[in-house]
């Protein structure tokens, strides 16, 4: 009986284990999401003002990005 216990805690312990690790997961790519928009917006408004159309892609290419790994925490 106190074997079928303890298996049962260890089980509970690592259902909330993987949880917590979902949530980590998600705040962390929250994180580097908006870090990406931080670094990626005045680089778009910089290549606007002093470069060509090819140098704004890979402004556009992180702000892409930051926007989907946003979408997909949400």
């Amino acid at each position: 009986m106190l074997e079928i216990l303890t298996i049962a805690i260890f089980l509970w312990l690592l259902v909330k284990a993987v949880g917590l690790a979902f949530k980590l997961t998600w705040g962390v790519a929250k994180i580097v999401a908006c870090i990406l928009m931080v670094v990626a917006l005045p680089a778009l408004v910089l290549c606007l003002l002093f470069a060509s159309t090819v140098a704004l892609l890979a402004p556009i290419a992180l702000i892409a990005v930051s926007a989907i790994i946003l979408k997909a925490c949400l």
